[in-house]
């Protein structure tokens, strides 16, 4: 079977975007499923998408399996989330590559402090901790990383 396809997020697919973004979400353990979760995932995927985001599905076969936000000119991955039935199968790997390369230079991210499995996985993929602050809208510590390739580093 093939690996899922990466490409552009239709507008039509936002709300199932969104549910696969709750439910990877909620697979951290970190909050609840619930209806008001979901309609505040898919209201943010709209203003975002104002604001700049590039917003990208892993496609398997007309089924979301992951979603990947980044402000490309802002260097930042904003958001990565797997869906937990595809969780393990190396599409985070493949979409952190695609990362890489619409931003081959320099990325930025941050990711919850108590979501140590994210984390962890950022470090072993090279990204450097640079800092630790609250994020005010959420209440969540967040730990903020930076990638530079090889070349920006010389």
């Amino acid at each position: 079977m093939p690996p899922p396809t990466i490409r552009h997020a239709r507008t039509d697919e936002y709300p199932e975007i969104a549910r696969v973004w709750m439910n990877s979400w909620v697979s951290t353990g970190l909050e609840q499923p619930s209806n008001f979760l979901l309609a505040n995932l898919r209201a943010r995927i709209s203003k975002e998408m104002e604001k700049g985001w590039n917003l990208f599905v892993a496609d398997d076969a007309g089924n979301i399996a992951a979603m990947l936000a980044l402000h490309l000119a802002e260097h930042h991955l904003d958001q990565l989330f797997v869906a937990p039935e595809y969780q393990g199968r190396s599409i985070g790997r493949r979409l952190l590559a695609f990362t890489r390369q619409q931003l081959p230079d320099e990325i930025s991210l941050r990711c919850v402090r108590e979501n140590e499995k994210a984390w962890r996985w950022y470090e072993r993929e090279g990204f450097a901790f640079e800092k630790e602050a609250v994020e005010p809208m959420t209440g969540f510590t967040m730990k903020y990383y930076r990638w530079k390739s090889s070349s920006a580093l010389s």
